[in-house]
């Protein structure tokens, strides 16, 4: 479930490939918070690519999905910068086929507003792909259960449970204070 929730809110879905996520690096929780904030509103849209039809008429995603989307969606341009430094982070690892180096060219040229439509696009498609529509009821009610929430709170809790599993891909950098004392 931690891993199905963390593909839902972003955390695979801007890796570029397998390959690229296995290096050894690691994410700034505070990118990691940008990064979820930036993708709930994309989520969102894949989810009702997906699941539009397997949510009850009168449950959480039908009558409060769309405002809970709409709290991220007001964020996303000052999560922007992390969410990029994020998916930087993992373009600029080589893979297997060299390919993220060529990307890393392309992205290097283009200004970062140009790019967010594109990053959009790839990370509303590679979650669409990821959703399975048996596992819509488990999205709408773990959604529900954190809907309460502040938008920071939901994304620090989300990098909270991915620091507390020691997740891989993406690793969690330490806070310098843990790195000095190690």
């Amino acid at each position: 479930m931690k891993h199905r929730f963390a593909a839902i809110l972003c955390i695979a879905a801007l890796a570029q490939s397998q390959a690229a996520l296995a290096q050894s690096v690691c994410v700034a929780p505070a990118d990691l918070d940008d990064a979820i904030v930036y993708a709930m509103p994309l989520a969102y849209d894949a989810m009702q690519n997906v699941c539009a039809g397997e949510f009850a008429s009168d449950g959480f995603m039908q009558s409060n999905g769309a405002g809970f989307a709409e709290r991220f969606r007001d964020r996303q341009d000052a999560a922007w910068p992390g969410a990029f430094r994020m998916l930087k982070v993992f373009m600029a690892q080589p893979d297997e086929e060299s390919a993220n180096e060529d990307i890393m060219g392309l992205v290097s040229t283009l200004p970062e507003s140009s790019l967010r439509p594109f990053v959009d696009a790839i990370v509303t498609q590679k979650l669409t792909e990821e959703i399975k529509p048996t596992s819509c009821g488990e999205i709408e009610r773990a959604l529900e259960l954190i809907s309460p929430l502040p938008v920071e709170n939901i994304s620090g809790l989300v990098t909270f449970v991915a620091q507390q599993a020691e997740l891989k891909n993406p690793e969690i950098c330490k806070p310098a204070s843990e790195v000095v004392a190690n």
